[in-house]
């Protein structure tokens, strides 16, 4: 009969997550996830399986939170649409500029790093990225119902403009671009849709 765990598995699944996301998939090792979480090799191998299987719980849990938040700031009343598409754009903006360790975002972290290797985090980076531009296209064409955005101009096209600026911007922050430059651009890309 097995033994019941004696650790909260969310808070580990957190530490390590924080691990992976620090340091990168490679030069993490087992060993420096069990000092953080003050587990032993065999009770987190016993719990969540390698090294591997244990990031891609990480990864795949950090992807799913970042759709449901997404979702959060997206989602509403046509009439608002623009307003939360903007507020969105913007907080993505001041995030990245106030992340002074540079650590920017596990989904992009880990795709660049593993994407080369690893089809299991290529399909969850794959169904993430396809998520964030549906929301997207649906806020967007929700801003031209409510006539705050020409209506002439393909949503899901508008979509992809906007998660390539917001990746774009998460990437120029983790390279050490200015706050001032980060919103510069989050400021343009909002202004550059296509006004009614």
């Amino acid at each position: 009969m097995a033994r019941p765990r004696n650790f909260d598995e969310h808070k580990v699944l957190r530490t390590a997550r924080d691990q992976f996301w620090s340091t990168g998939y490679a030069a993490t090792r087992v060993d420096d996830i069990a000092a953080a979480t003050g587990l032993g090799k065999g009770s987190l191998y016993g719990a969540f399986g390698d090294k591997h299987q244990l990031f891609l719980r990480t990864f795949d849990d950090y992807c799913a939170g970042l759709v449901v938040a997404v979702r959060d700031q997206l989602e509403g009343p046509d009439d608002t649409a623009l307003e939360r598409l903007r507020a969105h754009v913007l907080t993505v903006a001041d995030s990245t500029a106030a992340d002074v360790c540079h650590r920017g975002c596990l989904l992009a972290k880990g795709t660049a790093e593993l994407s080369a290797q690893d089809p299991a985090v290529v399909e969850t980076a794959r169904k993430t990225f396809s998520a964030i531009h549906e929301l997207l296209a649906a806020c967007i064409a929700g801003a031209q119902r409510a006539g705050d955005l020409k209506k002439d101009t393909d949503p899901a096209q508008l979509a992809g403009v906007v998660l390539a600026v917001l990746r774009g911007v998460e990437a120029l922050g983790k390279g050490g671009s200015s706050p001032e430059a980060l919103r510069a651009i989050a400021d343009t890309a909002l202004a550059l849709l296509p006004a009614p």
